[in-house]
């Protein structure tokens, strides 16, 4: 996809953090921007910002954790628009926890968000693009997390595995009917979004206030906010994504380091030794 002009961006996730630098990207190369959150207040906002550089924008309140949410955006972008030619599944979220920690509600939030939310925007969308017959681009955002597995987060790591797994096989399974419709899959490091509060939009009756958590938790959180906060902009994370649909770049690493980690993951296990590295997400 070279052309964006007049076309039409979905992003998912798209009122904050690196969501909101996406479709704030989207409006500077000419698209149609369609924002879907979670979060009221955040998503009217970021419409009415974006709205501001004369850019013609749809927002839509999403939980990408349901599959009618996921086909209602699709209905009403094509009502509007006509067409969806970027696809950027982009909501996430996390929690901390040691592993055995997680209540079953925490890994059905984590997993439905992350995870079932990029599954139902596959599901939906594809075929919409496919049926267009004309360029278009999906972009799935995973993680450093998704290719590592640091200590503390293992629903997210999870559910981020998932997501890059999933963009690979979409990748081959659109290669094999020679479709026009591209994947990438983001995988970025520290950047300097609210996920660490993340707990924000969880439903009613499943919000754990910090007051709450865990010695560890707490560690966890101070420690993981503070990497986020010294990390890349989402402008930047944009630029690197929309250099990578260009360029029809399947794997984005925001983070070059992360190659090191990477390498020795998987070192690890073509030599079959206990893991012996990570990185944060």
């Amino acid at each position: 996809m070279k052309e964006f002009k007049n076309k039409t961006a979905v992003v998912t996730g798209g009122a904050s953090g690196i969501g909101k630098g996406l479709a704030t990207r989207c409006a500077e190369e000419g698209m149609n921007v369609v924002i879907s959150d979670v979060e009221a207040e955040a998503l009217e906002n970021a419409e009415k910002e974006i709205k501001a550089t004369g850019a013609s924008v749809l927002a839509v309140q999403t939980d990408v954790s349901k599959l009618e949410d996921i086909e209602t955006l699709a209905k009403k972008t094509i009502d509007k628009f006509g067409s969806v030619d970027l696809l950027c599944n982009n909501a996430g979220v996390v929690l901390n926890s040691y592993a055995w920690e997680h209540s079953i509600s925490d890994w059905e939030w984590v997993m439905g968000v992350n995870l079932w939310g990029v599954i139902y925007g596959i599901r939906t969308f594809t075929p919409i693009m496919i049926e267009q017959g004309t360029p278009c681009h999906i972009v799935n955002t995973a993680s450093t997390g998704g290719l590592t597995s640091t200590p503390g987060i293992s629903a997210y790591n999870v559910s981020k595995h998932g997501v890059v797994t999933l963009s690979e096989t979409l990748f081959y399974d659109l290669e094999e009917i020679e479709s026009k419709v591209n994947v990438s899959v983001l995988c970025p490091g520290s950047t300097d979004t609210r996920l660490m509060s993340s707990n924000r939009n969880r439903g009613t009756g499943y919000n754990k206030p910090d007051a709450e958590l865990t010695k560890e938790e707490k560690e966890m959180k101070t420690v993981m906010d503070q990497y986020l906060k010294s990390g890349l902009s989402p402008a930047k994370v944009a630029e690197e994504v929309f250099n990578a649909i260009r360029n029809e770049k399947f794997y984005i690493l925001t983070h070059p380091e992360i190659k090191e980690s990477v390498t020795s993951r998987m070192e690890d296990i073509l030599q079959e030794r206990n893991p012996s590295g990570v990185t944060p997400v």
